[in-house]
Order: structure tokens, then sequence, then C-alpha cells
């Protein structure tokens, strides 16, 4: 860590602010800013409690964001929001606990498994003409959250996608505005994700202020660009992200 320069904090920058777009409008960013801050000397488990303060600052930007452009679901998404909070605790007490070759392996293992479900299904995700919010699709949708809290709090790299799949098929939400969900329910968990880190002294501020710096640029680009161009835009980039993370995992970890 001694040996980083400028250049190594102005590419973290420039990352994060491409991994910030790429987050809020579908996700994936994570599994370009974690290898980074790997590379930059710092164990799986620093890296992964010092990307937490960029995707916090990332989604108070894009929220705001979206805001701005008449986007917004507060009150749905602060219920989903309790559940995922409780998974997020139980999924980032496990990544702290667990050995940081084992949790790589296991990154690599279940993403490639999401990546490759993703993109098979991501067709399936179409406009829907009416939303469900009736008792029963709102309460499959708060256990469902609950398993994306965990997932969420133990890697957080491409759970967007989960998300926006839950809002897809569950409540038939166009994907304009489940990405409005998606990144209030990430910021609530992860304050809670990044509080389990920081006190086990797992974040480095250095780098995650940086980091953060880039993905709240490309997370309030994000979030009015996807209102603009909405679902066919987001789908394309989707697919995208999803081909390039899976090939990523194959191939490159």
């Amino acid at each position: 860590m001694e040996n980083l320069t400028i250049w190594h904090y102005l590419l973290v920058i420039v990352l994060g602010t491409v991994a910030g777009f790429v987050n809020v409008v579908s996700a994936g960013g994570s599994l370009m800013t974690m290898p980074l801050l790997i590379f930059m000397g710092l164990p799986p488990s620093t890296a992964n409690g010092t990307n937490r303060i960029g995707i916090m600052i990332q989604n108070i930007v894009a929220i705001y964001g979206f805001h701005t452009k008449g986007v917004s679901t507060f009150k749905f998404s602060s219920w989903l929001s309790i559940t995922a909070i409780l998974g997020a605790y139980l999924g980032a007490r496990l990544a702290i606990i667990i050995p940081d070759d084992l949790f790589n392996k296991i990154l690599a293992v279940v993403m490639a498994m999401v990546m490759l479900f993703t993109i098979f299904h991501t067709k399936k995700i179409r406009r829907p003409e009416e939303e469900k919010t009736d008792f029963k699709s709102q309460l499959i949708s708060v256990f469902m959250f609950f398993i994306v809290g965990i997932y969420g709090g133990f890697i957080q790299a491409g759970v967007g996608v989960l998300i926006m799949l839950t809002m897809s098929w569950v409540n038939k939400m166009t994907l304009v505005k489940a990405n409005s969900v998606k990144v209030f329910v990430i910021l609530m968990y992860n304050l809670l994700a990044f509080s389990v880190f920081l006190l086990d002294d797992k974040v480095n501020w250095g780098l995650g202020l940086c980091l953060a710096a880039g993905m709240a640029i490309g997370g309030w680009i994000a979030a009015r660009w996807s209102v603009k161009k909405g679902d066919v835009w987001i789908r394309r980039v989707l697919i995208v992200a999803v081909t390039v993370m899976s090939i990523k995992l194959w191939f490159f970890s």
C-alpha cells in the first residue's frame, strides 16, 4: 500500500466512474472495482468493505438523480429494505469470518452462476402493462429481498441483477422503476453492512473516498440517462454487463 502514487488514486476515480454508471443502469460495477482494490494491495475482506463506501455515495446521488426525474418508490422500497438489512448483516458477518482465498473462490463460482442464469433469462425481462402490488406479490418480494440482502452483504457484486429480476418478475415493474428501487434498497442495507466491516477494521478510507468520488459521478449520470432512455436501453446495457461479467469470471478470475 505504501507504493501507491497519485496515478493509482486517479485510476480508482476513473474506473469508479465507469463502475458507478454500470451499477445504476444495470449491475456488475463491483466486478471491476473489487479486483482493482485487491490489485492495489488490499486483502479481499478489506476490499469488500472499502468498496461499500463507493456504493453508498453512488446510490445517494442516484436516488436524488431519479427523484429529479420524477421517479420515486420510497414507501415500497422502505418495506423491502427492512428484510434486506437483516439479510445483509448475516452476509457481512459471513464475509468477514471466512478465509480470503475461500472468499475469492466463492465469488467466482456464485457470480458465474448468477450471470449465466441472467443471460439465459434476460429475454424474459420486458416492459409490463401493469404493476403487481397486491399483498401476495409484496410478501414474496419482502422474502426475496431477505435473500438478496444476504448475498449483497456477503459479496455485493451483481446484486443489482437479482433485484431487477425480482422487481420485473414478481412485481412487473418497468426497468426504470426497478432501478430506483434497487439503488434505494442497496443504499439501506449497505449502511449496515459497511458498519460491520468498519467495526472490524476492514476499510481503507483513502481508496474508498476516491472510489466514492468516481462512483458518484457515474451514478448521477446513469440515473438521469436511464430515465431518459427508458427500458430498451437499460435492457441493452444489462445484457452487455452480464455478458462481460460472465466472461471475466470464467476466464480471468
